[in-house]
């Protein structure tokens, strides 16, 4: 998904881009969701889609209809808010996250948007019985700049494993 010369890392917009990324990262792994739900624009998209493998040479590694999740603003805030309740088991008790973000590089996308491509590990504890989980993916992001600085416009997160060991997707990536 790469095309283009990803702009210098000692560009503005390239340290501007990499300091959203891990100031979203610190959001999330505090637990504040609705501070992360106000880096996201009205239009957002978020997705992951099932990889798959396949044949070298096949053309795909991911199936085009099918994905652990598509979301947009409201089904975001609906996660959030049942996070909240009582109802959310499979975040009682939470998960405890890291979310470490490296080798991102940015690409002007338009004017006033940014393409940010980024690797992802996220370590994942849950109580004190079960294993820690590590996923790791590739991330592509649309950053569009607003009045309130860059905000999140599309999110597609291409894990690097076909079949996720993790309990749940109860938590974002």
């Amino acid at each position: 998904m790469t095309g283009g010369r990803p702009l210098p890392y000692g560009d503005p917009a390239h340290q501007d881009a990499h300091q959203f990324l891990v100031e979203e990262a610190a959001l999330l792994d505090a637990g504040n969701f609705q501070g992360w739900l106000d880096l996201l624009t009205a239009d957002i998209r978020y997705l992951m889609p099932v990889r798959v493998t396949t044949a070298r040479g096949a053309g795909f590694d991911s199936l085009a209809d099918m994905g652990h999740f598509d979301e947009d603003l409201y089904a975001l805030r609906k996660r959030v808010q049942r996070l909240a309740t009582d109802h959310a088991w499979t975040e009682d008790p939470p998960s405890r996250t890291r979310h470490f973000v490296s080798n991102v590089r940015t690409f002007t996308a338009g004017q006033a948007e940014l393409r940010v491509e980024s690797a992802l590990l996220l370590f994942r504890s849950r109580g004190d019985t079960r294993e820690a989980d590590l996923l790791s993916a590739g991330r592509t992001d649309l950053l569009r700049w607003t009045e309130a600085g860059y905000r999140l416009a599309r999110r597609e997160i291409l894990v690097d494993e076909s079949v996720l060991r993790t309990q749940n997707l109860a938590i974002f990536l």
